[in-house]
């Protein structure tokens, strides 16, 4: 019983040091942003990084998630004849929900696994303890451009994934199917609020960038400097990430929707 109080205690300390350790870099981070801004090119070449080299994957499974929609929302609607809106089903599926969930799942597997491996290296290297040596701080010369890099990069991600997505369910729905292409478009520009829906993706979206991308940075940082410590951080930043976005999704979708 003793031993069992013992490892319970050391295991909460343990853990609010960590959550301690977390809430401090996350709070530099933020505060570092607008001196990372100071340094533009590196923050471009961060977008460049995440971004562009992960518009593929987000391009195409956004097409083929649109496919899937157009053909459910199809069979679905026309049971109570409202085949007509499958354009509005597609949109508000994509911008309320899989757009940014989707999309932030992806970037954690894609561009966050190689956040954390880059900075596990660079760790491992002891690239981070001569900078230190040199009176470089790792942290606003190595993590704010990359941090602002992904917040920047994730929420446009998120509306291209949307908007392949409208473009594949409209593909599958009105040239496939057949649905009347004027009623496809006319219910969607009718049904969808800019504000209360484009918006609330776009606030769901910038909140997940700045969670994947946190989650991947801090992983990388504090990471053992070996080949295993690095790989397990890396497998970390995956687990962490991914269910930590479908928490604060839940947890968003309460508070926006509830208003």
């Amino acid at each position: 019983m003793k031993r069992a109080l013992i490892a319970l205690g050391a295991g909460t300390r343990q853990t609010l040091a960590d959550i301690g350790l977390a809430a401090r870099m996350l709070a530099r981070l933020l505060v570092l942003v607008p001196a990372a801004l100071r340094r533009f090119r590196l923050v471009v070449d961060q977008v460049h990084f995440l971004g562009n080299h992960s518009l593929v994957i987000i391009g195409v499974s956004g097409l083929f998630v649109g496919f899937v929609l157009g053909l459910q929302g199809y069979y679905t609607l026309q049971r109570y004849g409202s085949a007509e809106a499958l354009g509005l089903l597609v949109a508000l599926s994509l911008v309320r929900e899989l757009g940014p969930v989707v999309t932030a799942l992806l970037f954690a597997g894609r561009a966050g696994t190689s956040l954390t491996a880059e900075i596990g290296l660079m760790k491992s290297g002891e690239q981070l303890a001569a900078m230190e040596m040199m009176a470089v701080d790792p942290i606003q010369r190595v993590l704010a451009p990359r941090f602002l890099g992904g917040l920047i990069a994730m929420p446009l991600l998120a509306a291209v994934f949307s908007a392949v997505g409208i473009i594949g369910g409209w593909l599958v729905g009105v040239v496939l199917i057949g649905v009347d292409a004027g009623s496809f478009w006319s219910q969607m520009q009718a049904g969808v609020d800019v504000f209360k829906d484009v918006g609330n993706g776009v606030i769901k979206s910038v909140v997940f960038a700045l969670t994947v991308t946190f989650v991947a940075l801090l992983q990388g940082y504090e990471c053992q400097p070996t080949p295993e410590g690095v790989a397990r951080a890396t497998t970390r930043t995956v687990v962490v990430s991914s269910l930590a976005v479908l928490a604060l999704d839940f947890v968003l979708t309460a508070l926006m929707f509830s208003i």
